[in-house]
């Protein structure tokens, strides 16, 4: 197995994360956000409670080929008919707790893969 730093330049990292915010870049964000190695959507979802599907649908028109649903600070699994619209256009979703999201994101997105990182805040 060859082992090597990833060049992550070019793509969206995340440097950080609290239990208020994400670093993406460096640059802190607060509330829900969707980060994707080209772009970064704020103003997403508020909190878990408040997810609906069209919170999904955002994610769907970027088209990536994995969702990693950050729940907050604990793992959380909202109701699979918000997202069925992701997994009938073969998008995978997995649910995490949005610090163990983070660190996935930057895994998958070192890697050149189509991630995007959903996270909420708490």
């Amino acid at each position: 197995m060859k082992l090597h730093l990833s060049d992550m330049s070019g793509i969206n990292r995340i440097t950080g994360h609290g239990p208020d915010h994400v670093l993406v870049n460096g640059q802190r964000h607060e509330g829900g956000l969707i980060v994707l190695p080209d772009e970064v959507v704020t103003g997403w979802a508020l909190a878990f409670s408040d997810l609906a599907a069209i919170h999904f649908d955002a994610l769907l028109i970027r088209a990536p080929e994995i969702v990693l649903l950050g729940s907050g600070h604990r793992l959380r699994f909202p109701p699979p008919g918000l997202y069925a619209s992701l997994i009938g256009a073969r998008i995978g979703v997995e649910v995490m707790d949005s610090a163990a999201a983070c660190r996935t994101y930057n895994i998958l997105a070192a890697e050149g893969r189509r991630v995007a990182a959903a996270l909420l805040p708490g």
